[in-house]
């Protein structure tokens, strides 16, 4: 359920971006009203990045904000996520700029990818033995750095995946459209991940007790 509902700010995202024409212009000018910095042109299709990032900073906000009530604490994780969509999805408002909230998943990937790598250095034990070690009984500490050395390699091709899709940065000139970017955004970066987790429950089934896959 909790993966659920923090992949709902994306999804929100996707679908407000992908059925932005199809809004009523009462609706869009109601916006406008409440919200001049909005400034959105009903019928103008430039203008669904604009509102779907708004979207999203509003309600991963929320998230935050109910999960403070309601658990009386929040995860690391989603405020770091909350400030770099408010900082670059903020830019993207104000300047009328897609570029920054394009930068978004390759900062806060290579972010990751940082903080697990600094593990490897500060503490005793790997990121993701700390995130994962009460539930799976791996005794041996090289498994462990070898999870926590992929997760940082997949961090790090994450947002090298989303600079060469996305049209306001792409480095190498492939030329992909916004549209592509936001269908990326969505299930490319959703399918990488996917993919990852279910290569890393094969190589931890080899190593956890009672697995018919044990070798060690």
């Amino acid at each position: 359920m909790k993966q659920l509902i923090d992949f709902f700010p994306i999804l929100l995202f996707f679908i407000l971006y992908k059925f932005y024409l199809d809004l009523p212009d009462g609706l869009v000018l109601a916006v406008n009203a409440a919200l001049p910095l909005m400034a959105l042109t009903p019928g103008e299709a430039g203008d669904a990045i604009y509102l779907a990032t708004f979207a999203a900073i509003v309600v991963t906000l929320a998230q935050v904000i109910v999960g403070m009530i309601l658990v009386k604490r929040v995860e690391k994780m989603p405020l770091v996520t909350l400030a770099l969509l408010i900082v670059f999805g903020g830019a993207t408002i104000v300047l009328r700029d897609p570029l920054f909230i394009q930068w978004k998943p390759t900062v806060i990937n290579w972010l990751f990818a940082l903080v697990f790598a600094g593990s490897h250095v500060i503490g005793d034990r790997p990121l993701v033995q700390r995130m994962m070690g009460g539930a799976l009984a791996i005794k041996e500490p090289r498994v462990w750095s070898q999870l926590n050395i992929a997760w940082v390699t997949f961090f790090v091709v994450a947002g090298i995946a989303n600079l060469l899709v996305a049209p306001e940065i792409d480095p190498l000139g492939f030329q992909f459209s916004e549209d592509t970017w936001v269908d990326f955004k969505l299930f490319g970066l959703m399918g990488m991940t996917i993919a990852f987790v279910v290569a890393q429950a094969f190589y931890i089934a080899r190593y956890v007790p009672g697995t018919d896959e044990e070798t060690s």
